[in-house]
């Protein structure tokens, strides 16, 4: 079973989930930007972050054989705190470098003006640099902020065969199919999604635009449920060819349109720049 997780927070996680990942068959991710559980209270953090996402993070990734890419924004969370306004003037910086496939996560939380307007410029920006954008669909109020986001992708001009939706649910899923965007799963203990929900869906609605990711964070999560996905897809009469599809094939032709994928194997020396640890520091 070969995998490609197309949303999952590796920044939080251990070098023991990468070595666990490799041997379930994980060979290639994307991490979005996202919030770290704690507010960011000016631009710089934000730079560090995404500095580290285009490096560090893809540097520990090669070591156990996976391919990192990211995607790169100002999160949801994020857009009501007008110190992080400033991020919106570097994004573009970012969104040209190597490994950056996708504008995200962008999206809503709770469903403000301020979320409006952050949301329809890194939209924008996903045009303007030919990148899909990976949305994220708020927690609460998810119906309405599902409709809600379909209405200002449709506004955007972005086409739909270049935005995922992701965190959906049976409440929201047909909104996305009719839309004509990708749709997103992520499978999460507790909430969002499960194995065996998700393959009831699978059966209804298929296995076109659909991508299942583990979503893996700082939070009670799992970064081997979308290797726990496939074998539950199994164990219901799907096949081989199947679970390739939606763990392998699908999040490779949703971010193969930034034209940025590298799925050979990764080389794992310390050739980026900028990281002390590999300079000599301690």
């Amino acid at each position: 079973m070969r995998i490609f997780d197309p949303h999952v927070h590796m920044t939080s996680r251990t070098t023991d989930d990468y070595e666990a990942m490799h041997a379930a068959g994980v060979r290639a991710l994307v991490e979005p930007a996202f919030w770290l559980g704690q507010p960011r209270t000016n631009v710089g953090s934000f730079t560090d972050y995404f500095d580290a996402l285009i490096g560090w993070e893809r540097f520990r990734a090669a070591q156990f054989g996976i391919r990192h890419h990211c995607a790169i924004a100002l999160n949801p969370k994020e857009a009501n705190d007008p110190r992080c306004a400033g991020v919106l003037d570097v994004l573009p910086r970012y969104l040209a470098k190597d490994g950056v496939v996708a504008v995200g996560e962008v999206g809503y939380d709770s469903m403000t003006p301020e979320e409006d307007e952050v949301f329809a410029r890194q939209l924008e920006l996903a045009v303007r640099h030919g990148l899909p954008a990976l949305v994220h669909t708020p927690h609460r109020d998810k119906a309405a902020g599902t409709a809600r986001t379909l209405d200002l992708v449709r506004e955007s001009g972005l086409p739909p065969e270049r935005v995922v939706v992701d965190h959906l649910n049976e409440m929201t899923v047909r909104a996305v199919a009719d839309s004509g965007c990708w749709m997103g799963f992520s499978i999460y203990p507790d909430t969002k999604m499960d194995e065996a929900r998700m393959v009831a869906l699978l059966v209804e609605y298929g296995t076109d635009r659909v991508l299942v990711n583990s979503a893996a964070d700082w939070g009670r999560s799992d970064p081997l449920k979308t290797h726990k996905t496939g074998l539950a897809m199994l164990a219901a009469g799907f096949d081989e060819s199947d679970v390739d599809k939606v763990l392998w094939r699908n999040p490779v032709e949703f971010y193969g349109q930034s034209g940025r994928l590298a799925l050979d194997e990764p080389d794992a020396s310390p050739t980026f720049e900028g990281n002390s640890i590999l300079r000599g520091g301690s």
